[in-house]
Parts: C-alpha cells; sequence; structure tokens
C-alpha cells in the first residue's frame, strides 16, 4: 500500500494572503495544481477600518450566503451580484467592493484565505440518514458539504455525509437563527462539543451526536423529542455541516497535551502541514490557525484567531511552533498552542513525509 494517495496535496488545500482593494480583484492561487475552491473561510490580517468578521462560504449555498465563525449570527446574503464573493474560480476566487461585514477585500488591509475543493460545487441528495441530506463530497479529499432542514421529531437523528469513511470533525451551524456553532471531535466522544465562535471549554451534553460514533456514511444529531430544538439540529431550520475524514499524508485529527515551556510537544502528523488548526479542550482559549505562507519560517508564526474579532498576532519573537516535515513542535510556553491543557488539531498537508513514489519532504 502507497504511503499516500495524495502527492500534491495543493489540489485539494491551499492558503492565499493578498491584499484588499474594494474593488473587484481575482486571488490567484499559486500551489502546484489549481484549485478551484468549495470552501473559503476568509479573514483580514490587520484590523479593517470598520467591525469586520471572520467569512465562511462555500459553493454548496452559492456565493452570496455567508456565515461567519466568530459571531452566531444567521446567514447573510449579498444581494449585489458584484460585491464580496464575486465568483468561485478555477485556480482561485473574484472578490467586489465590500458589501458586508465579513472581511473580503478591505482597501489596503491584508487578507488570507483558507481554501479546500469538495466537487465543484455539484451536489447530490442523500438518504443514507433519518433525514434526507443533499451532500457535496470529496472521497480522494475526505471533506463534504453537507445541508439538511433540521428534524427533532425522533428520539435521535442521523445524517448522511457521503464520505465513505468515518469523519473525525464535523463542524455544524444553523442558518436561519441566531446560534452556537458546534463541533464533533473524535477523541472527545458523542456526548462532548466545542463552539466554533467561542474560546469556551468543551461542552456537555449526553448524545448530542447520537449515542454511537459516525460512521462511513452517517453521523448522529441530537433528536429531543421535547422540540426544543439544539444547535445541530433545530427543528425546521436549514442546517449546513462541514465533513472531513483522515487521509493518510494529507489530513490528521487528533488531540496533544500541552507542557506550558518552549520545548513543547512533537506531533506527528505524517506530512509537511501546509495548515493547523487548535484549540483547549478543558480550558478556555481562542481558536488558533497557523499555516506556512504566513511569516513562512521556524520559528516564528502567526496565529489568527477563529473565534474572535482580532488582528493577526505574532511575527518577529513570537515563537509559537515549528512546521516540520513530518509535523509539528509547540514551543510557545506561555497562551496557545503550548497551555498546560489538552488540545484538539485539524492539519492538512504542503507535502506528504513521503510520496506514493517514495520521495521524501523536507522541513520548512
Amino acid at each position: 500500500m502507497a504511503y499516500t494517495n495524495i502527492d500534491d496535496p495543493s489540489a485539494y488545500f491551499q492558503t492565499k494572503v493578498y491584499t484588499g482593494s474594494n474593488a473587484n480583484q481575482s486571488i490567484t492561487n499559486d500551489g502546484n495544481s489549481d484549485l478551484q475552491p468549495d470552501f473559503i473561510f476568509a479573514s483580514y490580517r490587520t484590523l479593517p477600518p470598520y467591525t469586520n468578521h471572520r467569512a465562511i462560504i462555500d459553493s454548496s449555498r452559492g456565493r452570496a450566503k455567508i456565515l461567519e465563525s466568530d459571531t452566531t449570527a444567521a446567514e447573510a446574503t449579498t444581494t449585489l451580484p458584484a460585491y464580496d464573493l464575486v465568483s468561485f474560480d478555477t485556480n482561485g476566487f473574484t472578490v467586489g467592493p465590500v458589501n458586508s461585514t465579513s472581511a473580503l477585500n478591505a482597501s489596503g488591509i491584508s487578507h488570507v484565505a483558507w481554501q479546500w475543493k469538495a466537487n465543484g460545487g455539484t451536489t447530490s441528495s442523500n438518504t443514507d440518514g433519518s433525514i434526507t441530506s443533499t451532500v457535496q463530497a470529496n472521497q480522494d479529499a475526505g471533506f463534504s458539504i453537507v445541508t439538511w432542514t433540521g428534524n427533532t421529531t425522533g428520539s435521535s437523528q442521523t445524517i448522511g455525509h457521503g464520505l465513505g469513511a468515518a469523519p473525525k470533525t464535523i463542524i455544524v451551524k444553523d442558518r436561519d437563527s441566531t446560534a452556537s456553532w458546534v463541533s464533533y471531535h473524535e477523541p472527545l466522544g458523542t456526548g462532548k462539543y466545542l463552539q466554533l465562535h467561542s474560546n469556551a471549554a468543551q461542552g456537555s451534553i449526553s448524545n448530542y451526536w447520537s449515542s454511537t460514533a459516525p460512521s462511513s456514511t452517517v453521523f448522529g444529531v441530537i433528536g429531543d423529542n421535547g422540540g426544543a430544538g439544539y444547535a445541530n439540529n433545530v427543528s425546521g431550520n436549514d442546517m449546513i455541516a462541514y465533513c472531513f475524514a483522515e487521509k493518510q499524508g494529507y489530513s490528521k485529527f487528533g488531540t496533544y497535551v500541552g507542557n506550558a515551556v518552549t520545548n513543547g510537544p512533537f506531533i506527528y502528523t505524517g506530512f509537511k502541514p501546509a495548515c493547523i488548526i487548535t484549540k483547549t479542550v478543558n480550558t478556555a482559549e481562542d481558536w488558533g490557525i497557523y499555516d506556512y505562507k504566513r511569516v513562512g519560517f521556524n520559528v516564528y508564526n502567526d496565529v489568527l484567531s477563529i473565534s474572535s474579532q482580532a488582528a493577526t498576532y505574532g511575527g518577529a519573537n513570537y515563537n509559537f511552533m515549528d512546521i516540520l516535515s513530518n509535523g509539528f513542535k509547540c514551543r510557545r510556553a506561555t497562551y496557545g498552542p503550548n497551555q498546560s491543557a489538552t488540545y484538539i488539531y485539524m492539519a492538512f498537508a504542503e507535502n506528504p513525509f513521503v510520496t506514493s513514489t517514495g520521495v521524501p519532504t523536507t522541513a520548512r
């Protein structure tokens, strides 16, 4: 068996740094492969001159539908076709003038966009679960975008995800109302959740993700016979989930324990990470996202909070982590990603540690 089936991860994930113009501009990716994104998480790096938020847009909902990772706000719609995200392109995307509170193209401001490929915007109906879902899946990369209408009438509900493998991480949002972002992480189990918009420690609700772990076809959501609804399955509301399965040499999801010293833990991923997301499980700390483009060399790194509106934190003298050929090593004695706490992490590859033909990669 080959070490990895994905020799060029840039076909499925890329990070792009660009400067906003508040006018139409095409943002072109620069990876080894062209990437037409289906899921874009975009943010300013330096604070714009007005209140702004992190933007989440995907090709299943369409370019005009925006969610924000740092708020509980319902989905917003951009009514002007030449504003905000104008289009998903064959190797990037086009942004226009700013029309919403989400950060995509503020003039003179440095921005960053993390992009994942699903199925080119093509969706299909999925009846694997007790609730019919609409799925856009990329089984090769272990990523799917799932939408459904909440239904809390049963004691338990399941949703088909289309991955053909059990997801390790699931991030869910009620699109129609002010409600929490909630996420499932395999090591925490089906009774625990984290909130993407919050720095809070894990929450606990019995069988929140059903009584059994996600399978190769479905994941569970709470049924709530009383009809009150919970953030992962609100009755009658449009719901969305971003599902991630692990792929050797390309993606890795798990936990580690920080030690609050500069010689922090090494986390083996089996690839050179392009992007790393961390969050404390048992203490309050913002979600942090790191990548190989912002600063771009060890030991200095930039961290951006997914769960707050703060600007990028980092640069010289902020040695958060080393990004290595086969994982990452925590280097900061205070603050994330290395408090004396348990962390969950999500990591995506720049290069596999060893390609399918036996070629090794190197650290940055």
